[in-house]
């Protein structure tokens, strides 16, 4: 009868990926610290915003997109009107993935923010029924086109991070750099990262006080869709990595674990990039010695993260307040 979890192997789970094996498992880490630093950021502000499941909606409702994508880059490639244009079917499928999960991503953006300004339905009422409705619009098209959509229900749910090294190389001349889903989303960090040092004061005043903004000349209705149809990009560069479910504990873990730590949002920042460094290297090392989803293990990782903030943490920790709770009852106790 099989273990159900294998004995620990310092050398196999620990070394080897960081020696031997680093050409093919270094791309995984620094796609998973990408992923989430990115994920991270952005999530942050949709921490302050009280809008967390609106990367959980997103992410399931590109599911119609990538069923539409298919469709139609199978229309493409069976009449050969895109041989001349893209040689590589991988490339066109791939690129066809990305343009209809982010048109989907931004639809239900839109949706969202229609539902909730013209009715009087509230917010998260709002968040149910666009990606509840859109998901099961995906759903249908799958079933219906059945044999013309080919999906890895694996992959959509839980990403194929594990594969990330496998994928085409972006090459310069005859030198292969990275693989083109890092290059992506290493573009979409960078991007990221100016976006918010261009932006800080915006993004930071119309997410605490849209009336203060107001006041200030800034415009918080289009800053909220701009930060909306950015989290949709970011979301969908994120998802051939963790999937659909996974993509939720990605925005919301490392600015969850920060804000615990310190209250000051810049520090929060930092230290939401450095809990997607830390996740991504211990996630790696935990589904190589459970043998499962590498995503699932460093969202797992993070999740670790989270719980030792919770414990320990210098002000808000449960045992700072244990601690603070029996001082205060000590001092009651004197006095009486």
């Amino acid at each position: 009868m099989s273990e159900l979890i294998q004995p620990f192997s310092f050398e196999d789970y620990v070394v080897l990926p960081w020696t031997e094996q680093l050409p093919h498992f270094g791309w995984i880490i620094l796609m998973g610290f990408l992923v989430t630093a990115t994920c991270g950021l952005v999530g942050n502000y949709l921490i302050l915003r009280r809008m967390a499941l609106v990367g959980d909606a997103i992410s399931h409702s590109i599911l119609p997109g990538l069923a539409c994508a298919f469709l139609v880059a199978t229309a493409f490639q069976s009449k050969g009107e895109v041989a001349d244009a893209v040689d590589d079917r991988g490339l066109l499928f791939s690129m066809a993935m990305f343009g209809g999960a982010l048109i989907a991503a931004l639809l239900t953006t839109v949706i969202i923010e229609v539902i909730h300004k013209k009715t009087r339905i509230k917010q998260d009422a709002a968040i149910g029924i666009a990606f509840s409705s859109l998901f099961a619009v995906g759903v249908v098209m799958i079933n219906l086109f059945g044999s013309q959509i080919h999906l890895d229900a694996d992959c959509v749910l839980y990403g194929e991070v594990t594969y990330i090294p496998l994928e085409p190389f972006w090459t310069v001349g005859e030198k292969a750099l990275a693989p083109m889903p890092v290059v992506r989303m290493g573009v979409v960090a960078i991007l990221t990262v100016l976006l918010i040092a261009c932006f800080y004061k915006e993004l930071l005043v119309s997410s605490f006080d849209p009336g203060l903004a107001a006041s200030l000349g800034i415009n918080a209705t289009v800053v909220h869709y701009c930060l909306m149809g950015w989290l949709s990009i970011v979301v969908v560069s994120a998802f051939e990595a963790v999937g659909a479910i996974l993509v939720i504990a990605m925005l919301i873990l490392p600015g969850a674990t920060a804000s615990l730590l310190t209250t000051r949002f810049p520090l929060i920042l930092g230290l939401s990039v450095l809990h997607a460094a830390i996740s991504a290297v211990l996630g790696l090392h935990l589904g190589l010695w459970l043998d499962c989803s590498t995503a699932g293990a460093m969202v797992v990782a993070g999740s670790i993260l989270f719980m030792a903030a919770w414990i320990f943490s210098p002000s808000q920790g449960l045992l700072k307040r244990r601690i603070t709770a029996f001082d205060e009852k000590a001092v009651e106790a004197e006095s009486a």
